[in-house]
């Protein structure tokens, strides 16, 4: 198992989306957080147990994400609560995010973003430091968000992550297994 974690947005996938998930589990991702902010719940509630399904045949920890579907959540910090989920996540965009986080109860929280990325046009990444900063203030795994791609991957562990979650690559890539394998 990676500790590559994918955030989906299914308006990047061209091709059939479920397929993209199918073949991005193949490569045994830490979880899969479905994020489709868009959809109504009964929508999301559709999708969400068709990608589940998917996770489960390989294995995969299936994380939704706002919408309570299954036992793992991921869900803004102005709305975390540690009653909810197995595994509770939520994303932090500063160090005092990530404490309250983890005062909170949080097992994990996505740290972004890192780098520039196409999901945040116009605003400059945090940097490495970022990651530093938080990895020495609260003890919970810290995955980078935001930039990340093989060649600085290597670069956020140093700073401290645990891991990375990755969308923007994962949605568009042409092969799956070529992306998680440079990982």
């Amino acid at each position: 198992m990676s500790e590559i974690i994918c955030v989906t947005n299914r308006k990047l996938v061209s091709g059939d989306f479920l397929q993209r998930i199918d073949e991005i589990c193949e490569f045994n991702p830490r979880a899969v957080i479905l994020r489709e902010k868009d959809l109504s719940f009964g929508d999301y509630a559709r999708l969400a147990r068709d990608v589940k399904a998917i996770c489960d045949r390989h294995n995969v920890t299936f994380i939704s994400n706002t919408y309570i579907f299954g036992e793992n959540i991921h869900l803004p910090l102005d709305v975390f609560s540690r009653k909810s989920g197995k595994i509770v996540g939520t994303s932090v965009h500063s160090v005092e995010d990530a404490v309250k986080a983890e005062r909170m109860g949080a097992d994990y929280v996505l740290a972004g973003h890192v780098f520039e990325t196409d999901c945040k046009k116009g605003l400059p990444g945090r940097g490495l430091k970022f990651i530093e900063d938080i990895t020495s203030e609260i003890s919970i795994p810290v995955y980078a968000i935001g930039g990340i791609t093989p060649a600085n991957y290597g670069s956020v562990i140093e700073a401290g992550a645990k891991g990375a979650a990755i969308m923007s690559s994962a949605m568009t890539c042409k092969n799956a297994g070529e992306l998680f394998t440079a990982f």
